[in-house]
């Protein structure tokens, strides 16, 4: 295993150096001007030289990305061209946050889609199965934007049980998080939910169908332990790779959520930066979320050897 580890970890380098090249690219093929965002519509042509020149613009993009990467690997992301705050300091402030809503919503999701996938696996081609499928359908078909704005018009504004706008962190008060963050987190959530539910259903109806559930089931075995301690256990390779997979796909997925909340995230961050031209800052963001997405892969395969034990990492 710690071999295993030890090649994962040091596969992320030209992975994470191959991702910041793609993007650096792609970032500075993006219509605009950033002097001209930063100094406005009323700047001159020797005004917007100027700025060129001091963001170390008018050098050749080999040149600012060799630059570039020779900072990040002393650690250093470069400063915003917009705030001169460090890229690390404005990532710092606003990743915690992000991480505390995608946190919520894949707890809501797993805690609504495996229960609701075992339940339709167990009860196949029942009301029950019918009606699980139901929702995890709807889960899949409503766009998250437009389950944020409902659940604002409901929960917020007709019923007023939870805030419709902003954030408080844990540290400030718990029930406080809790309560700005069940909104947004609901309206991720219920997304991933429908994914996970169809996905555990599938797993445990391949696994109840087994031959070694039915030997488990003859020798008297309860429901419970014969659903639990042997289906669901068995079925959760495919089900951890999916929520793993959801995990980092929404590290990207929440600036629509950010924005529509008023949450200073991430990806309320990414927003600004795009419209502002703000090049470090978009590298960064992208650069950690690409670096944490590995690592997510990384503990789900750590994971495996938990749930199947004939998992084994060799040295080869």
């Amino acid at each position: 295993m710690f071999s295993f580890l030890v090649k994962r970890l040091l596969a992320l380098i030209p992975v994470l150096l191959t991702v910041s090249a793609v993007v650096f690219m792609i970032i500075h093929f993006i219509p605009g001007d950033p002097a001209a965002a930063m100094l406005g519509s009323q700047a001159n042509e020797e005004q917007l030289a100027q700025m060129r020149e001091k963001m170390g613009l008018n050098e050749p993009l080999f040149i600012q990305f060799t630059l570039w990467l020779f900072n990040l690997l002393q650690g250093d992301l470069g400063s915003s061209l917009v705030s001169d705050q460090t890229v690390l300091s404005l990532i710092a402030n606003r990743l915690p946050v992000t991480l505390n809503l995608i946190i919520y919503s894949m707890t809501i999701s797993i805690l609504i889609a495996i229960p609701l996938g075992v339940i339709s696996a167990v009860k196949h081609n029942t009301s029950l199965d019918y009606a699980s499928m139901i929702i995890a359908l709807i889960g899949i078909s409503i766009p998250n934007f437009w389950a944020a704005l409902l659940l604002i018009m409901i929960f917020a504004l007709n019923l007023g049980m939870f805030p419709a706008t902003g954030y408080v962190s844990v540290s400030e008060s718990l029930l406080l998080n809790i309560k700005h963050l069940t909104l947004p987190a609901f309206s991720l959530g219920f997304i991933q939910a429908g994914i996970i539910t169809r996905m555990t259903r599938s797993s445990m109806l391949d696994v109840l169908r087994q031959d070694y559930i039915r030997t488990v089931k003859a020798k008297g075995a309860s429901p419970f332990t014969l659903v639990f301690r042997h289906a669901l256990k068995n079925a959760m390779i495919p089900i951890i790779t999916i929520i793993g997979i959801n995990f980092g796909l929404l590290l990207g997925g929440t600036v629509v959520v950010e924005s529509i909340f008023s949450i200073n995230g991430i990806g309320q961050l990414m927003i600004h930066s795009v419209l502002n031209r703000d090049y470090p800052v978009i590298q960064g963001i992208i650069l950690v979320i690409a670096a944490i997405y590995i690592f997510i892969t990384l503990f789900v395969d750590i994971l495996y050897t938990y749930f199947d034990p004939k998992i084994k990492y060799s040295k080869g």
